[in-house]
C-alpha cells in the first residue's frame, strides 16, 4: 500500500512539473504566477524535509552561535537599542523631508498607544520589551515591504485582485438560488453567499492540511523573532486566516494548562484580527482588498505586542517548543465531506451576521431618533450616536494620522465598530468610499460626504478587528466551553483583552499612517490645469477630487490663494464647483 501511494505521488508530481514546464515554454509571462507558486512550494517542501531529517545536526551547527549570543547579549542588547533609535531618527528626518509632516502624527500616535498600554499594564514592572518592540518591528517591516516597495505593493495588489476574482465565483451559486436579479438585495444575496463560499474553501484547505502547515510556519516565525510561546504564537497566526472562535481550536488540548498571560494573548489575538470568511464580505463592500489583507497580516504581531505589554508574563509556561506541540486535525473523512461541513458550518455564521445587522441597525436608528429628540430640546436636532462617538474617538483617530477634517468621521466609525460590530462600521465606510468615487460635492449642508484616500486607508486598518462588546460575550462563551476549568480567568481577562485588541488595531493603523503615500502619477497643478482649461467641464474623477482637496488644504494652512503660484484661477473656480466648499475661499 505504501509503495502504491509513493508511486501515485511520484506520477502526480511528474505530471504537474511537466505541465508547468510546458506552460512556461509556451508563454512564460502568462505562466509566471504558476512558476512562482511552484518555486515557493518546492522551497518549503525541501525545507520541511531537511528540518525533519537533519534537525539535530542543524541545531548542533548553530549551537555555538547561540551560546555566544547568550554570553554577549547584555551589551548586544544595548547596542541594538542604540542602532534602532538612530535608525528611527534618521528615517523620520529623511521621510519627513520627502513626504511631509503628516507621518509624524502617526508616529506620535504609535508612541502614545505604547505609553498608554504600559501605564495601565497589569504588571508594569514585569514587562518584557522584546515581544513589544519586535512585534512593532515586524509590523513596520511588513508595512514597509507592502506599502513602500513596488514589488511588495504589486504582490499584495495582485493577491487582492485574485481574491476578488475568486470570490466572484460565489455569484454563480447566488444567481442559481436567488435568480437573475439577486443583486437587487445586495447584502443578503451578494455579500452573505461570499461568506458561505469562503467558509467552504477554508474547510477544504483545513482538511488537506494546508491551513495547519501555513499557520504553523507563520506561528514559528513570530515565536522565533518575538520570543512568545508556541500556543500564543500559533493562535495569533491562526487568527490571520480563521475567526476568533475557530483559532483556539487549533491548540484546544493545551488551553487548560497555559498561563494567564498566554490566555490573555489568545483572546487579544482574536479581538485584533478578522476571519477570512468575513474578509471576503468586506471586499465585496468595495473596501480595498490589498489594505484588508495587509491589515490582517500586520495585526497578528501587533496583538502579541499589546498583549504582552498589557498583561506581562509572570508565570513559567508549561507548554514549550520542546514539549511537542501538535495542532488539531480535520475530522472529515474526505474532501467532499470537508466542503459540505464548511458550507453547513457557515449557516450559523451567516445567520449570526444577518440577525446582528438587523438588530444593531434597528437599535442604532432608534438611538439616533431618541438622541435627536433630546437634542431638539436644546436646539441641536443633529445629535446622534455617530456625533457622540465622533467626539469620544476623534483624538484617537487623529493620532493615527487621519486628516483633521476626517477625524470626526473616523471617530464615528470607530464607535460603530466598538459598540456594535465592524460590519456596521465597514458598511458606513463603503458608503463614504462610493461617494468619493462618484466625485460629488464634498460638503452638503455643511456635512462632509467623503474622506481623503489616506483617511480611508487608515480607517480600513483601524476597523480591521473583532474588538467589540458583542464579540466579548462570544469569546467568553467559546473559551469557557473549551476549557471549563479556566472560566474565572477567562471572564476576568476578557475585557482587558478587548481593549488590547482595539489598541493593536490602532497601532496597525498608526504604522500604516507612517508608511502610506497615496501619490498621484500627475502633479496636481498640472492635472487641474489640463482638466479645467478644456472646453467641456470634466467628470469628477477620484484624482481630480483628491487634488482639489489638497488645494483647499494647502490654502487653509498657508492663507495664500494660490500656493506657490502653481494653480490657475480656472483650477480654483473648477474646484469650488466640484467640492461645493463652504469656506471663504470660494465666496
Amino acid at each position: 500500500k505504501t509503495n502504491l501511494t509513493d508511486m501515485y505521488i511520484l506520477v502526480s508530481v511528474t505530471a504537474y512539473l511537466t505541465v508547468v514546464i510546458a506552460a512556461c515554454s509556451l508563454n512564460f509571462q502568462r505562466a509566471l504566477p504558476l512558476f512562482i507558486i511552484t518555486v515557493i512550494a518546492i522551497f518549503f517542501i525541501c525545507w520541511d524535509f531537511s528540518v525533519a531529517k537533519y534537525e539535530d545536526r542543524i541545531a548542533a551547527f548553530f549551537s555555538p552561535a547561540e551560546v555566544y549570543l547568550e554570553k554577549q547579549w547584555f551589551w548586544l542588547k544595548w547596542m541594538l537599542c542604540a542602532v534602532l533609535i538612530i535608525a528611527i531618527i534618521c528615517w523620520l528626518i529623511f521621510d519627513t523631508a520627502k513626504q511631509g509632516s503628516r507621518q509624524l502624527i502617526s508616529f506620535g500616535g504609535l508612541v502614545m498607544y505604547v505609553l498608554l498600554m504600559f501605564t495601565f499594564s497589569k504588571f508594569p514592572a514585569r514587562v518584557a520589551w522584546r515581544p513589544v518592540f519586535s512585534g512593532i518591528g515586524i509590523q513596520f517591516i511588513l508595512g514597509l515591504l507592502i506599502l513602500r516597495t513596488k514589488v511588495g505593493f504589486d504582490v499584495f495588489n495582485w493577491l487582492g485582485i485574485q481574491i476578488q476574482t475568486f470570490l466572484e465565483y460565489s455569484d454563480t451559486g447566488a444567481k442559481f438560488v436567488f435568480g437573475e436579479k439577486y443583486t437587487d438585495h445586495f447584502f443578503a444575496f451578494k455579500v452573505l453567499p461570499v461568506v458561505v463560499f469562503f467558509s467552504t474553501v477554508m474547510s477544504m484547505l483545513y482538511h488537506v492540511g494546508f491551513m495547519q502547515w501555513l499557520v504553523g510556519k507563520v506561528g514559528w516565525i513570530m515565536q522565533i523573532f518575538m520570543g512568545t510561546t508556541p500556543v500564543e504564537s500559533l493562535v495569533a497566526a491562526g487568527n490571520i486566516f480563521v475567526g476568533q472562535t475557530e483559532s483556539p481550536l487549533l491548540v484546544r488540548p493545551y488551553l487548560p494548562y497555559i498561563t494567564k498571560s498566554e490566555l490573555h494573548a489568545v483572546m487579544t489575538a482574536g479581538f485584533s484580527t478578522i476571519a477570512g470568511s468575513v474578509l471576503g464580505a468586506y471586499i465585496s463592500f468595495g473596501v480595498s482588498a490589498s489594505h484588508l489583507l495587509t491589515a490582517s497580516v500586520m495585526s497578528a504581531p501587533a496583538s502579541l505586542a499589546t498583549s504582552k505589554l498589557f498583561w506581562p508574563e509572570t508565570e513559567k509556561p508549561t507548554v514549550t517548543l520542546r514539549s511537542g506541540l501538535q495542532m488539531a486535525k480535520s475530522e472529515s473523512k474526505n474532501l467532499l465531506e470537508a466542503a459540505s461541513q464548511g458550507a453547513s458550518t457557515s449557516i450559523l455564521l451567516v445567520a449570526n451576521i444577518a440577525t446582528n445587522l438587523i438588530s444593531f441597525l434597528a437599535l442604532l436608528a432608534f438611538c439616533d431618533s431618541v438622541l435627536s429628540w433630546v437634542g431638539n430640546m436644546f436646539d441641536y436636532p443633529q445629535l446622534n450616536f455617530e456625533n457622540i462617538c465622533a467626539y469620544v474617538f476623534m483624538p484617537f483617530s487623529f493620532m493615527m494620522g487621519v486628516d483633521w477634517e476626517d477625524s470626526f468621521i473616523v471617530g464615528g466609525l470607530l464607535g460603530y465598530k466598538t459598540f456594535f460590530n465592524e460590519f456596521v462600521a465597514y458598511e458606513h465606510l463603503s458608503k463614504l468610499i462610493h461617494n468619493r468615487k462618484k466625485g460629488g460635492s464634498m460638503y452638503i449642508n455643511g456635512v462632509k460626504q467623503y474622506m481623503t484616500v489616506r483617511s480611508e486607508a487608515i480607517a480600513t486598518y483601524a476597523l480591521c478587528g473583532f474588538a467589540n462588546f458583542g464579540s466579548l460575550g462570544l469569546v467568553v462563551g467559546v473559551l469557557t466551553s473549551i476549557a471549563p476549568s479556566r472560566k474565572k480567568e477567562i471572564a476576568g481577562g476578557a475585557f482587558r483583552a478587548m481593549i488590547a485588541g482595539t489598541v493593536a488595531c490602532f497601532m496597525t493603523a498608526c504604522v500604516a499612517g507612517i508608511l502610506i503615500v497615496p501619490g498621484l502619477e500627475v502633479p496636481c497643478h498640472i492635472l487641474l490645469g489640463k482638466a479645467f482649461n478644456s472646453t467641456d467641464f470634466p467628470a469628477n474623477s477620484t484624482e481630480l477630487v483628491e487634488c482639489c482637496h489638497q488645494l483647499f488644504t494647502s490654502v487653509n494652512h498657508s492663507q495664500e490663494i494660490f500656493p506657490g503660484g502653481n494653480y490657475s484661477l480656472s483650477s480654483w473656480k473648477g474646484c469650488c464647483q466640484i467640492l461645493d466648499q463652504p469656506a471663504f475661499h470660494c465666496t
